[in-house]
């Protein structure tokens, strides 16, 4: 047998191992995207004032959010993969547009909130360095309606995710401020759930974690992307991997300013990121505390930015028969475009009057723990409506997701309620 014969086989396999590798690379990113995005200036900042405020007994509820975040969004993963619609788009066809309006508003009103805070969170590190905040707001603002307009929905996901992982320095932070280990394990065993200040907090913890926009965004990212069915495995590591991601960043947050301003100053009010990386700077040092938390907020803010603005026209052309696709270039996509690049210079406009970036953000994070109702109620009926029978969730996964869902509604519904 010749060389060429025996060196066949292991052709196939390495170019077998090839397919296998661009198939799991090419069903990466939506999930890492939506959730670098999930943990934005506003979940920053909310985690920063529970850290402040409760210490380490905030750190048990970021765990326990984990499967929670990533049953919802795996959902969304699904209705997008299989059905290849957007979630307004469902909406519209299986309930009438009443009630795709009503979801868009909802949408709408978490965008708006979302990109205010994202900008704030912008504004405050220019601070930081002596920039002023139409500087700064500014220039973000044209590079992302360019990124936005760039009509290549794979590059606005390598760039967004690049500057995204800046928040891994808020890992970095956490390290820096050397926490004590005993004080974290007894913080995991202490749930003050009678103070209404904690659980005031703690639902601002679940608005800053599952957002109304995080659903629109991932099933019209993996559309966008054309993730198709045999990929669908793939597109649930990605969301799962995530997860656990977004949710470490929150609790390096919790770490980092409950060793240090928990510590030091507790209970102290949070009012602006200046003050907050002042706030590190005894256990950082100045040029630590403004570098590392600095770069870990300008990643939050970008990327959450993008996305947040990305999802809203997108739900928004999805309910009013718009052509809405990034891979579309601004000429075949006009509506979409104006809708992208009005929310981003509108959001920027409002943040230059904004006085308190820590009460509005967890102001804004208290929104969408109140919005998550709707959301999440259209989500599974969704799920059980338009997928096919094989597809859909059964058996006693069905009932933990659904279980784990109605526990959200109702702390919804109970923030609705004692807010009012």
């Amino acid at each position: 047998m010749s060389n060429y014969e025996n060196s066949f086989p292991e052709t196939k396999r390495r170019l077998h191992a090839l397919r296998q590798w661009l198939l799991w690379v090419g069903a990466l990113g939506p999930g890492i995207m939506v959730m670098l995005a999930d943990t934005d200036a506003g979940s920053v900042i909310t985690a920063a004032q529970s850290g402040a405020q409760w210490g380490f007994r905030m750190i048990l509820p970021q765990i326990i959010l984990i499967p929670m975040l990533y049953v919802i969004q795996e959902i969304t993963v699904r209705l997008g993969i299989l059905t290849k619609k957007g979630h307004g788009e469902l909406i519209r066809e299986h309930f009438g547009m009443k009630w795709a309006l009503l979801s868009v508003s909802t949408l709408f009103i978490s965008s708006v909130g979302a990109l205010i805070t994202e900008f704030s969170g912008i504004a405050g590190v220019g601070q930081l360095f002596g920039v002023p905040p139409f500087a700064s707001v500014g220039l973000v603002t044209v590079l992302l309606i360019v990124l936005g307009l760039s009509g290549s929905y794979r590059r606005i996901e390598r760039i967004g995710i690049a500057v995204g992982l800046f928040e891994l320095f808020f890992i970095v932070a956490a390290f820096l401020a050397h926490p004590n280990p005993h004080q974290i394990f007894t913080g995991l065993a202490s749930l003050p759930l009678q103070n209404h200040n904690y659980l005031y907090l703690l639902a601002a913890n679940v608005g800053a974690v599952i957002m109304p926009w995080m659903i629109f965004y991932q099933q019209g990212a993996v559309i966008d992307k054309k993730i198709q069915d045999h990929q669908l495995k793939l597109a649930r590591w990605d969301t799962f991997g995530g997860s656990v991601l977004t949710q470490f960043l929150m609790i390096a947050v919790v770490i980092t300013t409950a060793a240090t301003i928990g510590q030091n100053h507790p209970n102290q009010p949070l009012n602006d990121v200046p003050q907050i990386a002042q706030a590190l700077t005894p256990a950082l040092g100045a040029q630590a505390a403004k570098i590392v938390f600095g770069l870990g907020m300008v990643g939050a803010s970008f990327i959450a930015a993008l996305v947040v603005s990305i999802a809203g026209a997108w739900g928004i052309g999805e309910a009013f028969r718009l052509n809405h696709s990034l891979n579309h270039k601004a000429s075949e996509a006009k509506g979409f475009y104006l809708i992208f690049s009005l929310a981003h210079i509108l959001g920027a406009i409002f943040v230059l009057f904004s006085s308190n970036l820590v009460v509005l953000a967890v102001d804004v994070e208290i929104m969408n723990a109140m919005l998550l109702p709707i959301v999440l109620g259209f989500l599974l009926v969704l799920e059980a409506k338009t997928l096919p029978k094989e597809w859909r969730m059964r058996g006693p996964y069905k009932w933990t997701v659904w279980g784990v869902s109605s526990l959200v509604i109702l702390f919804g519904l109970y923030m609705t309620f004692i807010s009012l």
